[in-house]
């Protein structure tokens, strides 16, 4: 298997572990934000939503780099990675995100974008508790399609080292 791909496989699950925390530190907040009424919590659901996104981001980035050896560039990037990795790209690859998973997805970018340009006491709360409360559904639909991604690219590497001449079958 190449190096690359090996390494993308690896930093697509370790991202993967990290999503899963940051999950349920979230869940975990916001039963305490409901129950105490804390700004403090409050601020800690918006900063791991933030966090959420990114950590996805990272791993389309990585993967539009490695694999489409083409990542985007200019003012409107997070929304054009997002649309990069929902299409299928023939002969190198299937789309890595279904329309559902970009759809939910979209949601956490717009609010990236909110945490990154407002303070934290102008966040609206029912917004941070629709956002927690949808994003365990839209983490699982997120690993679903990335170890389907995972699976893809082990597939490929096998074939392609495979189909080597010279190489042993």
């Amino acid at each position: 298997m190449r190096p690359e791909v090996q390494l993308l496989i690896g930093r697509i699950g370790g991202e993967l572990e990290d999503l899963r925390r940051i999950v349920e530190r979230t869940t975990r907040f916001l039963e305490q934000a409901l129950r105490s009424g804390e700004e403090a919590y409050w601020d800690a659901i918006a900063l791991n939503l933030h966090g959420f996104y990114v950590g996805v981001e990272r791993i389309l980035y990585e993967i539009a780099r490695v694999v489409d050896q083409a990542a985007p560039g200019g003012p409107h990037w997070h929304e054009d990675l997002l649309r990069q990795a929902s299409v299928e790209i023939p002969f190198v690859r299937p789309a890595v995100l279904r329309r559902s998973t970009r759809d939910c997805l979209d949601e956490y970018r717009r609010f990236r974008h909110v945490v990154r340009n407002v303070y934290a006491f102008v966040f609206d709360r029912a917004r941070l508790r629709e956002l927690a409360q949808s994003l365990p559904d839209c983490f699982e639909e997120v690993c679903r399609d990335l170890r389907a991604f995972q699976e893809f690219l082990g597939r490929m590497d096998r074939e392609t080292h495979s189909s080597m001449p010279g190489e042993e079958r």
